[in-house]
């Protein structure tokens, strides 16, 4: 459990919102009845570019919510292991503002949405700052190559590193996916060696590439994600582990890019349904962080055309307004009298 005081947190303004979660018996009437109500939605497909993620069971689902006290409230597949994809890059651009500096980060990578898909080539060419925010694949492998190291070992070691304690636990690499993907990502490779004609990639294009791949094939579960989210909802302290993991400004920095481009191309349309900074990742994750509250992971990997699981937008959205968290909401639910604890 954390070694300070959640009185202390909440009365820093610095490093979080105002409010907290309600009762862990809310929480928990909630998410069963965000898992009864979608669980048998059957849209979307499955990820089948990745020749691994299109074995995935289609038919899994699991929730989780961690509070900044460390509370774990879970239902369904919460266990269910699947590999973390683009969920990481919040994660690594915090560690990376952490290494290198928010600004020179900001000035490398950028922040504003491009408004086209996650893998798009056009806006490369279409923006002169070519790789335009963290969360798109250019700007994720343009992030990824900043990471301290003098080689791609050293990167991946910290990446590796820094992830894990994000998630309170050492996180397995998958293999299988990473091979995968290795012979499938042409694409992220000529997306890098674009980036590298414009001196927008800041080591070897193609090792740059692989240590991005690698730590999209690390494997997580709903809870990881969720302690990860309420990781960068309480100022970088882990609610498991107490460790301090980045900076509480660094946070604010994450969480601000992640609102504005976490969903790609659909980021303004789940603003306005879920009010929250969310990200997800095309095994079908999506962490999503309530800023002084906690974090939320969903897992569900049937997608949309987007990339982002449909059955976790769901669940998610429903989550958000039974619970109160949407930082746009001029007053908070209350737990929602929607919600009856069962």
């Amino acid at each position: 459990m954390r070694t300070h005081s959640h009185v202390e947190e909440i009365a820093d303004s610095s490093r979080v919102s105002t409010g907290a979660l309600p009762s862990a018996e809310l929480v928990r009437a909630a998410m069963k009845q965000a898992y009864e109500r979608y669980r048998s939605i059957q849209e979307g497909e499955l990820a089948t570019y990745i020749p691994a993620l299109a074995a995935a069971n289609a038919g899994s689902f699991g929730l989780c919510i961690v509070s900044v006290d460390g509370a774990v409230s879970a239902i369904g597949d919460s266990s269910c292991r699947f590999t973390i994809q683009s969920v990481a890059k919040p994660f690594v651009l915090a560690l990376v503002c952490q290494a290198c500096g928010c600004e020179e980060t900001r000035e490398k990578v950028g922040v504003n949405g491009t408004g086209m898909g996650f893998d798009s080539i056009l806006a490369i060419e279409l923006n002169p700052q070519r790789t335009m925010n963290p969360m798109v694949n250019a700007g994720a492998i343009a992030t990824t190559s900043l990471a301290p190291g003098e080689s791609a070992a050293d990167k991946w070691r910290f990446i590796h590193d820094g992830l894990s304690r994000f998630a309170g636990r050492t996180l397995e690499l998958n293999e299988d996916v990473y091979r995968s993907e290795t012979t499938a990502n042409q694409r992220n490779l000529g997306i890098a060696y674009l980036l590298e004609s414009y001196q927008r990639v800041y080591f070897d294009a193609a090792q740059a590439t692989d240590v991005y791949t690698k730590q999209c094939s690390l494997d997580v579960t709903v809870e990881d994600l969720a302690v990860m989210g309420a990781t960068l909802g309480d100022g970088g302290v882990n609610p498991l582990t107490g460790e301090q993991v980045v900076d509480p400004a660094i946070c604010k920095r994450v969480l601000a890019v992640l609102a504005t481009a976490g969903m790609y191309e659909r980021s303004g349309d789940w603003l306005c349904d879920i009010g929250l900074p969310g990200k997800s990742g095309v095994s079908g994750g999506i962490v999503t962080i309530a800023p002084g509250k906690g974090g939320m992971g969903a897992f569900s990997p049937l997608l949309d055309e987007a990339g982002n699981s449909i059955r976790a937008q769901l669940a998610t959205r429903f989550l958000s307004e039974q619970l109160g968290l949407n930082l746009f909401a001029s007053k908070a639910a209350q737990g929602s009298a929607h919600v009856r604890a069962s």
